[in-house]
């Protein structure tokens, strides 16, 4: 099942991103402690260091990724923001997620 681990990695990656940046957003936006920067920089890095875990070419990683990384936003927007995403945002979540399947998942000969 390599498809469920990369997309499991690919959930993880994502909200270790996320949270990176809502940390500061957090701390710009609402007035919140500047301490929030620490775990925001340990996020971002996590984020980063998970990028590397994939064994395929960086390039394709970064694109698949992003239709993860939409998919995630729209959940963070509904579990966190508490905001119900539309017709069009899950819509939009699952066009992104099946370009990550066809960039992560079709058949390759090199």
């Amino acid at each position: 099942m390599p498809e469920l681990k990369t997309l499991g990695l690919f959930l993880l990656t994502a909200l270790a991103e996320i949270v990176g940046c809502y940390l500061p957003y957090l701390w710009l936006r609402q007035g919140k402690s500047i301490w929030l920067l620490l775990p925001a920089a340990l996020s971002l890095t996590l984020f980063a260091w998970l990028l590397t875990l994939h064994p395929t070419a960086a390039g394709r990683v970064y694109a698949a990724y992003g239709g993860v990384y939409i998919f995630t936003a729209i959940l963070w927007l509904w579990a966190v923001d508490g905001l119900r995403p539309t017709g069009w945002d899950l819509l939009g979540s699952a066009v992104a997620m099946l370009g990550m399947a066809i960039i992560m998942f079709a058949p390759r000969t090199a």
